[in-house]
């Protein structure tokens, strides 16, 4: 609490890189800790499940309520909360900003409920539609089917959390409302394995004995009480937040007025926004369906990659523009154009100088690090293998997705969710012809759904740049993320030669051998992008106050 408390005292008006940065690294901090839960919560199912049917249905059906939970929660609803509860506290007192987070509590608490029930009603119809290929594999549709069912509540649950986030967000206590989500990950390990251990008594221990072949009415069992742990994480991450609203004042109401312009406000905002992201989800859908003809595996080979891909966009994409948003939002509030504009390219030149080399780190190491922390129990060197592979491809786009959590955020700040919406939509066409085009005339199987997947994200990225741009002037970012990426083709070149040097040097193994090569060219790639960055003279204001948030 003592980072949360020292950020919330300072003003914001001070601004500054300083402060930007400070606030980057309370909430980097806390998204870490959150991160590496979360990969201890996908090794627990490549540990226990593996590649295969199980994982694949758990993993389509806890995407069916993630689809929605980005339209009603951590996009669309975030950036409009923040946005119309920072103008109300500048405008009209905290009494009337209160009143207000009751009211989208409340109304949030109905519209989501109702889809909810819906959700669990036509989960069969769902399942079918996002992933067709699955009836051709025997029981993998009916068990996709439990699985969305059991799991649908979490999105009412992740939403109310969001409404949570967004509050104290704007209060600037941003280091609880990150943590949160370790909640999540945390309720789904405990809870879900002492379910499985539970509702399949002997499977877990059987695995790690090494034994023959589980029985499938077993692993299904087992699969389920992991869904029921994904619920038991929602409900943590909600319940985590709630002292700290407590404290910043916040008392819940029992209030409901359709009319209030507040209340209106979200919702103008979010109409473009849930649109927007509506189409974001249509490309996952998309992607699925795709990887759904692939045969078992492609969909887990996906899903892994890309959890190392959240980890480097939460660290910097989604910390850096969750303590951009409120920021901006005053300053869009306020009229002042010149402090908006420094804001978001400060914001940037953050995003670069770390994404930059994170990418090109996960695309050199994709094997080692998906082994090491993959590579045990049913999850065979085959799957590391194919999900590098993913891996290397999503890297390509990690700029663009972590500069869109900055550039997004910045349009709501100016009263305009429909530049991001449109862009997003037209990204839909994109996404569609670049998976046909790699998967079914090239041939690139998997891989080419990571490639589409990135190459849409620095388009977005790119257009809404240009736009805003056009809107509020240039940022002064471009010399400073040339240099960046100068010292990033130096990082590169030295780190390879090293690996090539030490994997055939490094003794056969599976853990062990994953582990010294990282091992050996981790701090050598780091030592030389910071040497490469002081010959350079790459110096982005406020870096150095990170260790200290």
């Amino acid at each position: 609490m003592g980072a949360e408390e020292s950020v919330a005292a300072v003003p914001v008006e001070t601004g500054g890189r300083a402060q930007l940065a400070r606030r980057a690294g309370v909430v980097s901090a806390a998204v870490l800790v959150s991160r590496v839960l979360g990969l201890v919560r996908e090794q627990v199912f490549a540990v226990f499940f593996g590649a295969g049917r199980e994982l694949d249905a758990f993993i389509t059906a806890f995407r069916i309520p993630n689809l929605l939970r980005d339209l009603f929660a951590e996009g669309a609803l975030s950036a409009a909360f923040v946005t119309t509860f920072t103008w109300r506290l500048e405008h009209e007192g905290e009494a009337a900003a209160w009143r207000l987070a009751n009211l989208v509590v409340n109304a949030l608490a109905i519209v989501v409920g109702a889809i909810t029930l819906a959700g669990i009603w036509f989960a069969p119809a769902l399942v079918t539609a996002i992933a067709p290929g699955f009836a051709d594999i025997p029981g993998k549709v009916e068990l996709t089917v439990t699985l969305t069912r059991i799991m649908f509540p979490f999105l009412l649950l992740v939403a109310l959390a969001a409404v949570a986030m967004g509050i104290l967000n704007t209060r600037h206590i941003f280091g609880v409302p990150a943590a949160a989500s370790a909640f999540f990950n945390l309720g789904s390990i405990v809870g879900g394995l002492g379910c499985a251990a539970w509702l399949a008594p002997g499977y877990l221990s059987g695995v790690l004995g090494r034994g023959p072949a589980p029985d499938p009415s077993l692993v299904t069992r087992a699969m389920t009480g992991m869904a029921i742990g994904t619920l038991a994480g929602g409900l943590l991450q909600l319940l985590a937040q709630v002292p700290s609203l407590w404290r910043v004042g916040f008392r819940y109401r029992p209030l409901l007025a359709g009319r209030d312009p507040g209340l209106r406000q979200v919702l103008r905002l979010m109409a473009p926004a849930t649109l927007g992201a509506a189409a974001v989800q249509v490309n996952v859908f998309v992607n699925n369906n795709f990887a759904s003809y692939l045969g078992n595996g492609p969909v887990s080979w996906l899903n892994v990659a890309f959890r190392f891909m959240q980890l480097p966009i939460g660290l910097f994409g989604v910390a850096i523009g969750t303590v951009t948003l409120p920021l901006v939002s005053r300053h869009g509030a306020r009229g002042d154009t010149r402090a908006f504009r420094t804001t978001v390219g400060q914001a940037l030149e953050l995003v670069a100088l770390f994404c930059l080399p994170a990418a090109a780190g996960l695309a050199l190491l994709g094997v080692p690090v998906i082994g090491l922390v993959y590579e045990h129990g049913r999850f065979a060197p085959r799957d590391t293998a194919a999900a590098a592979e993913a891996l290397a491809g999503y890297a390509l786009g990690l700029a663009g997705y972590a500069g869109i959590k900055v550039l997004a955020p910045a349009f709501y700040a100016l009263d305009d969710a429909r530049t991001p919406m449109l862009v997003s939509v037209l990204s839909m066409a994109t996404n569609y012809a670049l998976n046909w085009l790699f998967v079914r005339r090239l041939g690139f199987g998997h891989l080419g759904l990571a490639l589409a997947t990135s190459a849409v994200a620095l388009g977005n990225f790119g257009l809404l740049f240009v736009v805003l741009r056009r809107r509020v002037g240039g940022f002064g970012q471009a010399a400073a993320t040339a240099r960046i990426a100068l010292a990033t083709a130096v990082m590169v070149a030295v780190a390879w030669g090293v690996d090539r040097a030490l994997a055939g040097a490094l003794p056969a193994g599976r853990t062990l051998h994953h582990a010294l090569r990282l091992a050996g060219v981790i701090p050598v790639a780091v030592a030389a992008f910071w040497a490469a960055c002081r010959a350079l003279g790459v110096a982005v204001p406020g870096l150095r106050h990170l260790g200290r948030a």
